[in-house]
């Protein structure tokens, strides 16, 4: 594994002033591996670091970079390491039914989580009277971003993309159906007639398959915020996004200023590929 190079020169930047204090709601699962090396350097570089986590997770352990704050969760480890494993053996059946079940559950999982978060009155009265910098996220299911709006607190995204391409909307990235694949399309980035009308559907249909897939996040963050919102609103006030795209698996995007490409290719010496 490398520090990305993307990542070199923010991490630089920050340097250059005072060590800041972040604080981090890393998501579970492969999504902690990559984030945990950043936040490693960061801490090299003399920056405090608080990670909060649940207290029963798969590899949300303890450090000796930076502080772990728990919360309670409604179900126990023993609970979470026999959901993996079931979910790990069915990914070799991963038919769209399928999919669509992991994700059912998955999602009704970490919504309770985030509830358990947000409504520990104690752990979101430390979070406040600890004046953070920044919080820095893997946003695919939004809670960091809800609990960012609740504290104020400018976002930097870590991610390798969010359904629907609700990234590129949240930023105001054009996005033309006419050019870029979506997903389960099974195109590229030359599309005939026929997968440009295809691509197209499946475009109209991406707003009500994100509102099944978020209603549970974003019924959530209303009542938490009190007030209406939804998640585009919530990802829209990501101050850096720094994403883990690769650029052999990715079409290219056209992207805003404050969006950053950290991942594979983009990140090595440029060398011809192989014939």
């Amino acid at each position: 594994h490398q520090v990305h190079a993307g990542l070199v020169l923010f991490l630089a930047f920050w340097s250059l002033a005072d060590s800041g204090k972040l604080l981090v709601v890393p998501q579970d699962g492969s999504h902690w591996l990559s984030m945990r090396m950043v936040l490693e350097k960061l801490y090299e570089k003399g920056h405090e670091i608080v990670a909060v986590v649940p207290d029963a997770a798969l590899l949300l352990k303890s450090s000796q970079s930076f502080t772990i704050k728990t919360y309670s969760v409604p179900y126990t480890q023993e609970f979470v390491d026999q959901y993996y494993q079931e979910l790990g053996e069915k990914s070799f059946e991963l038919t769209l039914s399928v999919l669509l079940s992991n994700i059912s559950k998955l999602t009704e999982l970490f919504t309770s989580a985030c509830r358990h978060l947000l409504y520990d009155k104690e752990l979101m009265r430390y979070l406040q009277d600890s004046k953070f910098d920044a919080i820095m996220m893997d946003p695919v299911l939004p809670c960091g971003p809800i609990l960012a709006e609740y504290l104020s607190l400018p976002s930097v995204y870590f991610m390798r993309g969010l359904p629907c391409t609700l990234d590129y909307k949240a930023a105001q990235c054009p996005s033309p159906v006419s050019y870029v694949p979506r997903t389960f399309s099974s195109s590229s980035d030359h599309m005939t007639f026929p997968e440009r009308v295809k691509n197209f559907l499946i475009g109209l249909s991406e707003p009500l398959l994100c509102h099944l897939f978020y209603l549970n996040y974003e019924s959530l963050a209303s009542e938490f915020l009190q007030r209406d919102v939804t998640v585009q609103e919530l990802f829209s006030q990501a101050s850096v996004w720094l994403m883990r795209y690769d650029f052999v698996f990715e079409y290219p995007h056209p992207i805003m200023p404050n969006m950053v490409y950290v991942g594979g290719i983009n990140c090595l010496e440029k060398k011809p590929l192989s014939k």
